[in-house]
């Protein structure tokens, strides 16, 4: 496992207490890990797999509406008995990832799971070989059939893309030694990476974290210190990325993918134009973003030039406040009010029923996430609170997320779940209306000058940042088409975005061309990263109409985020009479960005 910093549980660095920091209560889920629950369920899945192959394997094509009924409920409750099985091995190791036994429980259910759900294959194969006609005839009765008709929508959104049964067969057996063993290789490589600052060893994490030091130096040497060990380790980042960017392209020819782009923008049932007209947008507006923030930055920390180790620094003027808890607790669950007194009470059980785990504790899981878990429980959230401002919109953000995942639940197992472009949905919207009670509330000039700034940088960090990254995927794909890349070749790419996107008021140390080689996302999740983006940019837009007043914006916004991934982005905005199609969509949203820029700027005056 990767080394990361330690902390006590309720000390800041400033020694003040936090207050009671909530833990899970995961006998929700099961009791423990000998459960006779747990061994019945594991039981009941084995054998229920089995009997799903047996009685519909080949017979799909013959199903009326009341048998596909059957079938979808039956196939829900596989889903539902695994899901929570693996939900409750996954949130016990998050919570000690270097307890061994966590470990072993989490990958043994694993593996028995895998197996046992490999009847399962079938499904989806099948379902993309019955005639559209007839499919449409089953949904066109009506019913409660005709509600799960976004489920199919998608599964035929691949079947150009589908190979016979047994390559993909093939496929999902070989991909163990194939993406995943690729995947794992880069994983460990990552995890055992050790960095020096300031005398003291410690991983990636940790080394990161100094990047955002008050102390310039301690900011400096740390850059320069990752630069090193990932050059150091150049050679087999380079191998790792050669190899799984050509295994897609070998993939995506067998599937008559036409881009490597398509087969993230189907998962995300987003269309190519709608992510170029995203993409443009941003990089358009560059220099109205991040070129004119990162400017002003460099007047208010004095400098005559930025470096890398400078534009996740701190602002002069910032303090080391420490918010407790129960405050913390307070001013999201005030912002949430505010909005509706029913976010605040789908919020409420979240604080109080031991569905938040909060305290930075050894060998938990770093970051911050809402684990949505299965549809007949409910979600959990982690956090690693240690008290600062940042954490507490992380705070909001999770509950976001927890919040959405509460109200999509009643969709069931096949349509809860939200595609990525729309799951930032709420986070970030709780986000939003945490930061703008806060900057209602700031004292002075100087502190709502803080708040501002925080905002633009965390923005600019999902927005431009990340759109950034996509781009440099986008290049990095096309040209080993061309070849085998060189560590050099992929440097260039790298630094073909990074001036381009930062602007002008940076310099580049010479080893920052490697520091494409820690981003998990380009390994893991091939263009994932312009999600974040179409995340933030959707929301900004959804809140610029609430403040413009939207009639029943509440009301509309509630059905939004019920509808779970039931219906696709266009008729979800269609409501608040937005468009992600249309161009001056992402405008609206980068439009709140620059206005809160312009505030920056005015208040230099």
């Amino acid at each position: 496992m990767m080394t990361t910093p330690l902390f006590d549980a309720n000390a800041s660095p400033g020694g003040k207490d936090l207050g009671d920091l909530p833990q899970w209560e995961l006998s929700d889920l099961y009791a423990a890990p000998d459960a006779p629950e747990l061994k019945r369920d594991m039981d009941w899945l084995e054998e229920a797999c089995e009997r799903f192959a047996e009685e519909y394997q080949g017979k799909l094509a013959d199903l009326d509406a009341a048998g596909w009924i059957d079938c979808i409920h039956r196939y829900e409750k596989i889903e539902m008995v695994a899901g929570r099985i693996m939900s409750f091995a996954g949130l016990r190791y998050y919570q000690e990832t270097t307890d061994a036994h966590r470990a072993a429980f989490l990958s043994d259910a694993q593996d028995k799971i895998t197996t046992y759900t490999t009847p399962l294959v079938f499904f989806s194969l099948e379902i993309n070989r019955i005639p559209d006609e007839k499919l449409d005839a089953v949904f066109a009765g009506g019913g409660e059939v005709a509600r799960y008709k976004p489920v199919f929508d998608r599964l035929r959104a691949m079947r150009p893309h589908q190979l016979s049964d047994e390559l993909e067969q093939f496929l999902h057996d070989q991909s163990v030694v194939g993406a995943s063993a690729w995947n794992k290789l880069f994983d460990e490589t990552i995890a055992a990476l050790e960095f020096e600052v300031d005398g003291e060893v410690m991983g990636i994490e940790a080394t990161l974290n100094k990047l955002t030091e008050q102390d310039r130096t301690v900011r400096e040497e740390a850059a320069r210190e990752l630069g090193r060990v990932f050059s150091s380790n150049i050679k087999t980042f380079a191998r790792v990325h050669n190899t799984l960017v050509k295994e897609k392209e070998v993939e995506d020819r067998w599937r008559k993918m036409p881009t490597p782009q398509t087969g993230r923008h189907l998962s995300n049932h987003v269309e190519p134009e709608v992510v170029e007209a995203l993409r443009n947008a941003v990089v358009d507006a560059y220099p109205r973003l991040s070129h004119r923030y990162y400017e002003l930055k460099r007047k208010w920390l004095g400098l005559d030039r930025m470096q890398v180790w400078d534009r996740n620094a701190p602002l002069p003027m910032e303090t080391d406040k420490i918010v407790d808890w129960t405050t913390a607790r307070g001013m999201v669950m005030d912002a949430y009010s505010d909005f509706s007194p029913e976010l605040a009470q789908l919020a409420e059980p979240f604080f109080d029923r031991g569905w938040i785990d909060a305290a930075v504790t050894p060998g938990k899981a770093p970051g911050a996430f809402a684990h949505p878990t299965v549809t007949d429980a409910h979600p959990y959230i982690m956090l690693n609170y240690l008290g600062k401002p940042r954490d507490v919109m992380t705070l909001a953000h999770e509950l976001g997320h927890g919040v959405h995942q509460r109200l999509a639940a009643p969709q069931g197992e096949m349509l809860a779940s939200t595609p990525l472009t729309l799951a930032e949905t709420a986070s970030v919207f709780g986000e939003m209306l945490t930061f703008r009670k806060l900057l209602a509330g700031a004292k002075d000039t100087a502190e709502r000058k803080v708040l501002l700034a925080g905002k633009v940088e965390d923005m600019i960090n999902t927005v431009v940042r990340q759109i950034a990254f996509y781009d440099f995927e986008c290049k990095l794909h096309e040209a080993r088409r061309g070849g085998e890349l060189t560590p050099d070749a992929i440097n260039a790419l790298w630094m073909s975005v990074q001036a381009e996107s930062l602007g002008p008021a940076f310099d580049f140390m010479d080893d920052y061309e490697v520091f494409w080689t820690y981003v998990p996302h380009f390994v893991h999740s091939p263009f994932y990263v312009y999600a974040y983006a179409f995340g933030d940019g959707l929301v900004n837009a959804l809140y610029a109409a609430y403040e413009d007043g939207t009639p029943g914006f509440q009301e509309k916004y509630f059905d939004m985020l019920k509808a779970g991934g039931s219906k696709h982005h266009k008729e979800l905005l269609e409501p608040f009479g937005l468009d992600a199609s249309d161009p001056a969509f992402w405008q609206k949203g980068l439009g709140m960005i620059e206005g809160m820029i312009d505030e920056l700027e005015a208040m230099e005056d």
